[in-house]
């Protein structure tokens, strides 16, 4: 097997990278497999597949009918006392057990728990990559132990939630970079990623982001890419694009 991959992405090629996805299934919603699935598959391919719940709990049934399909194997776990998830103690131990038999380079941890974060920490400090996947709602404890967490939010229909953002117009009249949390978060990652010449390529500035907040996705704030994100900030920002390898620069207006 390869050696443990920290970054996915110029290291080595993402279809090398294989990937261990372990869901909670008492903290993630059925009806999201399939873009969940696509997302992660974006990092490499997923070699290990994993749900672990109680079964026999009818809480679980939705879950069921996607198994085959999926290609997820399910793992049995009982609650052994009332009111208490055993779930996590069974997905930390199989997580430790693919660790040490170094079956993977990378994990993915589909939960909104804050029980995880110790093993996310865990896993990278072995050296190994680790995404989650999550509610807005997660903890901030367990998206800052991921080295990137998605939230699930970004990863729905973008049509089917469009009645649901008409109230909403008069905020979305407002310019991106009247967002202050945002900006502030840009300019630290800037900071960072800049060079003598006080720009910064556009591929530092996402690395910048994600070290700054493994949380971060430019969906969160209405485009689908870094790039349209930062299109959309030039009131704020100069954004050049060289003809050649098609690179893309980023510098703060004075």
């Amino acid at each position: 097997m390869s050696g443990p991959c920290r970054y996915l992405h110029g290291v080595k090629k993402i279809n090398d990278t294989t990937i261990a996805l372990l869901i909670d299934g008492d903290n993630a919603a059925p009806r999201r497999l399939g873009p969940i699935l696509e997302e992660v598959s974006k990092e490499g391919t997923i070699t290990i597949r994993r749900i672990y719940g109680d079964w026999t709990n009818t809480g679980m049934k939705g879950w069921k009918e996607l198994l085959n399909a999926n290609a997820i194997q399910p793992v049995q776990q009982f609650a052994y006392t009332k009111g208490k998830n055993s779930t996590d103690s069974a997905l930390i131990i199989d997580a430790m057990d693919i660790l040490h038999g170094e079956l993977v380079d990378a994990f993915c941890i589909v939960s909104s728990d804050s029980d995880y974060t110790r093993l996310a920490t865990r896993l990278r400090e072995a050296g190994l990559y680790v995404m989650g996947v999550g509610e807005q709602k997660t903890p901030d404890a367990f998206v800052q132990a991921c080295e990137r967490f998605i939230y699930v939010e970004n990863l729905e229909d973008h049509d089917e939630h469009r009645a649901e953002a008409k109230p909403l117009k008069k905020q979305a009249d407002k310019p991106l970079s009247a967002n202050t949390a945002l900006m502030r978060t840009l300019r630290k990652a800037f900071n960072m990623a800049k060079d003598e010449d006080e720009t910064a390529s556009l591929s530092n500035l996402g690395q910048a982001l994600r070290r700054l907040n493994p949380g971060f996705d430019p969906r969160s704030y209405g485009h689908g890419s870094l790039s349209a994100l930062v299109n959309a900030l030039k009131d704020k920002l100069d954004v050049v694009r060289e003809e050649k390898g098609n690179k893309v620069t980023v510098r703060f207006r004075k």
